[in-house]
């Protein structure tokens, strides 16, 4: 297949199932993939996510390990968790053929586009600008802020606020909606960067995916 993909949970990997469902949108060609998660999340892919995709490694042409900064374990920056996951990849068999994203804090930081998806799917009633609003006074987000300094928390809050039950299809329907032009998230921007350099849209067989 083309691509394996390692995430931190269920709910991370419903995220990238949706997004790689998108090959038009990523400016890649349509691509085969396995969607797999740790049991030991965020820290269990940073540290042993080598040692777990060693069964793909004549199975997958790519590989991609995907986990939040908060929760690896690691005091390090996001680069350096990338650098370091990166190179264990590679001393087992992955060397130019693999790449880690390191979500900074956490994988809500990308559910906090300025897209007005986010509000249907947390059920919000009122305007982007009152939810804004809403955010700034419970204390997620500063006056000119882009997102919550805690985005879980904020989307957590939220859906109570709305009596919108949670559920892992949030993220899915949101990621299977919204438009990444205007996203400038670094871990995001890496993601598709990375995608468009492994599979280039030549040949784009439309919005098919096999999974």
């Amino acid at each position: 297949m083309d691509l394996v993909v390692l995430a931190a949970d269920k709910t991370m990997r419903l995220t990238l199932r949706a997004l790689l469902g998108r090959p038009q949108s990523l400016g890649i060609r349509s691509i085969e993939a396995d969607l797999e998660f740790h049991p030991g999340h965020d820290s269990g892919v940073f540290r042993q996510g080598h040692e777990f995709l060693r069964f793909w490694q004549t199975r997958a042409s790519r590989a991609l390990v995907v986990f939040d900064r908060d929760g690896c374990g690691g005091p390090q920056s996001r680069e350096a968790l990338e650098a370091e996951a990166e190179a264990r990849l590679e001393r087992s068999g992955w060397k130019d053929r693999s790449a880690a994203i390191v979500i900074d804090p956490e994988l809500e930081a990308w559910f906090w586009s300025d897209s007005p998806h986010v509000g249907e799917v947390l059920g919000w009633r009122k305007s982007r600008s009152q939810l804004e609003e809403w955010l700034v006074a419970k204390g997620h987000l500063r006056q000119g802020q882009r997102k919550p300094a805690k985005p879980k928390k904020a989307v957590e809050e939220a859906l109570r606020y709305c009596k919108t039950p949670y559920s892992p299809s949030i993220y899915y329907d949101l990621a299977a909606q919204v438009s990444f032009q205007r996203c400038v998230d670094p871990a995001f921007l890496k993601l598709t960067s990375v995608l468009q350099q492994w599979f280039p849209p030549e040949g784009l067989r439309g919005e098919s995916f096999g999974l």
